[in-house]
This record gives C-alpha cells, structure tokens and sequence, in this order.
C-alpha cells in the first residue's frame, strides 16, 4: 500500500487561540503567534498520516493508492467520516468513477476498509494491473459555524475531537509555553500527562 496523500487540510485546529489563551492564563495578544505555533505544533504530533495516533483529527480529506482492486481495501487513517470517490485507471490511462452503490464502508479492529459488494466485478482483464484511488473524508466530525443573526452573535465551528486528545493538546501547548517563559529553568518537559490520556486513542496497527 502507498503512503496517502493528503488532499485537504484542516480548515481549523482541534484547539483554538482562545481555548489555549484560557489554559495559559494569558491575557494579552504579544503571544498570539508563538501560541498559535504551539497548537499547530502539538497537533501535528497527534494527527495525520505522520501523527503518533494514526487517527485524523479535524475534518480533513485524504487519497489511498492502490496498485490493484481487492475485495477489502484497507483506509490507513481512521475515523473515517464518508467516501469520496473509488477511482481506477486503465492501461490508456483513463480514469473512471466505481458507482458508490458498488461498494460500502466498513470498520473493523483493524479501522476502516471499503468492501465491494456483492456482484461487483473488477473492471476490465483481470489480468492486467488497475490503479485504483480512494479519496476520503477522515476525522471527527466538526459543529458547522452558526452565522450571525439579527442580534444574536455567530457560533464558531467546534470541532467535536474526544475530550482526552484536547485535553493532552492543550497541556502539551502549556508546557511548550511554560518552557519558552523559564527558558534554561525548565528542564525537561514531561510528558507522561500526555501519553496517559492519549494512550487509549493510539490506534494499534496488526
């Protein structure tokens, strides 16, 4: 299987500005970018294909190449929101589109796959090796933002990651910050805050 491709980023961090300001007990915007380094620099080490959880985060859209068909085809990133498309490429190089009535997302120990349906055929000489591309929506489902109305003011998006990942993100942000003000004082920083509630979301890989 190929590494996948990341198709779309996050439109938003699993923790905002504001969130972290409130842990750090900060006040003031001098610190906002540093902070806002901190956030994206403690999901990068939880999310995505190169994230230790092997788990997608905030909504985000991913590619998985295959060098053939299967009858379960394995999705490297979990959870997995819905399909986008099942793609294949023939020998001329053209693509074509597998009808999602074709197929269904499942999910077992393991995470989650695609398995074609019953009486679905590969396309083509079963001889001949198809590329086939799946594109998929992964991650948490996000509370869409509520629009300004009359009098009532706008709901930001959220993002509805389990509370333990937040809340490991959001210490991992304050010791990175509590770092950064002690300077040569802060010695290591630990860790084991982090590891403990992360630990039961780790994705374990057979």
């Amino acid at each position: 299987m190929h590494s996948p491709v990341l198709v779309t980023a996050p439109a938003m961090t699993p923790v905002s500005l504001a969130e972290a300001k409130v842990q750090l007990s900060v006040d003031h915007d001098e610190h906002n970018a540093m902070i806002e380094g901190f956030i994206a620099a403690a999901v990068d080490h939880l999310d995505g294909w190169s994230g230790i959880l092997g788990r997608a985060l905030v909504e985000q859209t991913w590619r998985q190449d295959f060098d053939c068909f299967s009858g379960h085809m394995r999705l490297p990133l979990a959870p997995v929101i819905s399909i986008t498309s099942v793609t294949w490429r023939d020998t001329a190089g053209q693509i074509s589109t597998v009808a999602s009535d074709d197929y269904a997302l499942l999910s077992d120990a393991l995470g989650p796959y695609i398995k074609f349906k019953s009486g679905f055929s590969w396309p083509g000489d079963l001889n001949q090796t198809k590329p086939v591309s799946i594109t998929f929506l992964a991650g948490y489902p996000t509370t869409p933002e509520v629009p300004e109305a009359g009098e009532t003011p706008a709901i930001p998006a959220v993002s509805n990651i389990p509370p333990a990942i937040k809340a490991a993100i959001l210490i991992h942000v304050r010791l990175m910050y509590d770092a950064y003000r002690l300077g040569d004082d802060a010695g290591p920083i630990p860790t084991a805050a982090i590891d403990a509630l992360i630990r039961p979301h780790r994705r374990v890989f057979f």
